[in-house]
């Protein structure tokens, strides 16, 4: 793979907090950074040379977008198929398209998951009533019925309690009788995600195990490292490792899994960019993940993930501002805690707004930590 050095112009589809801190840190080494969205004025635009502003459905300003860079990644996972077609015929489009069209769809990512063989929880496909009624025979309740494109933050899901016909049916209008996923619902002890890259030439590089809290179905507060055995976590990376190499990755992918009782580790679902989980990265690894993706898709030698301290990230929330701008330096007045802020200038409740991380001699002292900073910025 050819190298694209420090210098060249790196693009960016999507124009979020995570294109943000990837173009700060394509910036900190040297390379030029466009971003390409619907928005305007937005985090990642803020922080990139240019920034342009058009919808993902308008190749022509796409293949224009292509001209002016020198190799092309996504923030976001819904990015029309034919916009990263267009524009993989004049650049480098990395990671590649194809692992963006298997996560786009869980229905097509359980269908990859089943042919790599890695171990996800029972599910089945739901297009019809029929097909609604065959699946709740065969993966039983309590399970969760998702739909399959365009579901994030638990957003496009609902659970069903128990095996009646009525109650399926009336989650399924709910969801406004789209294509759906039902799951068997899981009885885990915890939720963890493993971050990792692949480069050039399918060397890989894995974080150390996060383990993940949610609220409302949003991470709330990430801790590293995870509470996995050493056994589990080697077995949570060659399940990381087999879906890097089945898809020929390049770039930084995160893989989430549910820790159920029983011990095993079920893959819920794959993201083809850096995670929320790993955003603690950036203050407690040697290589932050943005870091990592700009290596990757530079075709520069990946860096170390080596874990500096043990380490907590809490999300910041639009929610904080319900009663008026948070106190800010409450939380920078505790020791060894980190604000990163996106920039985004509307909060709204659920809005991921920002982060905080904090830094311990262990996993329970920095959650303490980032927690009582958080809570800090409402006296």
């Amino acid at each position: 793979m050819k190298i694209v050095p420090p210098g060249s112009t790196v693009g960016v589809l999507g124009s979020g907090q995570l294109g943000r801190m990837f173009a700060l840190a394509a910036r900190s080494m040297g390379y030029r950074v466009h971003t390409y969205s619907p928005e305007e004025d937005s985090p990642t635009g803020h922080v990139a040379d240019v920034e342009v502003s058009a919808p993902y459905e308008d190749l022509d300003r796409l293949r224009d977008f292509a001209r002016a860079i020198d190799v092309l990644t996504f923030e976001f996972e819904n990015v029309p198929r034919a916009a990263l077609d267009a524009v993989e015929r004049l650049v480098p489009v990395r990671p590649p398209a194809e692992a963006l069209w298997v996560s786009q769809n869980r229905e097509r990512e359980k269908e990859f998951l089943r042919k790599v063989k890695v171990p996800v929880a029972p599910w089945a496909a739901v297009r019809t009533s029929g097909e609604l009624a065959t699946a709740l025979s065969s993966v039983g309740a309590p399970a969760v019925l998702k739909t399959a494109a365009f579901g994030y933050d638990g957003k496009g899901q609902e659970k069903i309690s128990s095996k009646d016909e009525r109650e399926a049916e009336a989650a399924w209008a709910r969801l406004g009788k789209a294509p759906c996923v039902l799951e068997a619902f899981v009885d885990f002890q915890r939720e963890v995600s493993v971050v990792a890259a692949r480069g050039a030439g399918g060397k890989t590089a894995l974080f150390p195990s996060f383990e993940n809290e949610h609220s409302k179905h949003i991470l709330d507060v990430t801790t590293c490292p995870s509470a996995l055995s050493p056994f589990e976590e080697k077995q949570a990376n060659e399940i990381a490792q087999a879906i890097l190499d089945a898809l020929s990755y390049v770039g930084v992918l995160c893989i989430e899994f549910f820790h159920a009782r029983d011990g095993r580790l079920l893959v819920n679902e794959i993201a083809p960019r850096p995670h929320n989980s790993g955003h603690l990265t950036i203050d407690a690894c040697v290589t932050s993940q943005f870091e990592q993706q700009l290596r990757a898709v530079a075709g520069l030698p990946l860096g170390s993930t080596d874990l500096l301290r043990p380490a907590a990230m809490a999300n910041l929330l639009g929610d904080l501002w319900a009663d008026g701008v948070p106190r800010w330096e409450n939380a920078c007045a505790v020791p060894g805690v980190a604000l990163h802020l996106y920039g985004k200038k509307e909060p709204r409740p659920g809005r991921k707004m920002g982060h905080l991380t904090a830094l311990a001699a262990t996993p329970d002292e920095a959650r303490r930590k980032v927690l009582e900073a958080r809570a800090s910025l409402l006296r």
